[in-house]
């Protein structure tokens, strides 16, 4: 990850240091308000697909299964995903999750995917 790119998760304060907010969660935080939220751009497509988010819940023991099909639908959305991407370029960017661990989520994987095939 680059220090360009940063995670967080939903729950901790924005800060003016955040750069582009993106929450990259397909569902929308329980409990959480759009405005405290300080969500700028809300990329659901650049979250795993909903059987995949459903394979991983079932299946969470099997992390590195999950990060292989996750950039395999990346690499296969690719074409669709360019436009929403380059939105992304900034000079500052986090990635908003909800997820308890994001450290083993879809986040570390898209980071590393944003950064390996994009001018960010």
């Amino acid at each position: 990850m680059t220090s360009r790119i940063q995670i967080k998760r939903v729950y901790d304060k924005a800060q003016t240091t955040d750069g582009l907010r993106v929450l990259v969660d397909r569902l929308w935080p329980r409990g959480v308000a759009k405005e405290k939220a300080a969500i700028d751009i809300w990329a659901k497509e650049l979250a795993p697909s909903n059987e995949l988010r459903k394979w991983f819940h079932s299946h969470s023991d099997q992390y590195h299964e999950f990060t292989v099909r996750y950039r395999a639908e990346l690499e296969e959305r690719l074409p669709e995903l360019q436009e929403r991407i380059a939105e992304l370029s900034q000079p500052r960017l986090t990635l908003v999750t909800s997820v308890k661990e994001p450290e083993r989520s879809h986040v570390p994987v898209l980071c590393a995917f944003l950064t390996a095939n994009f001018t960010m």
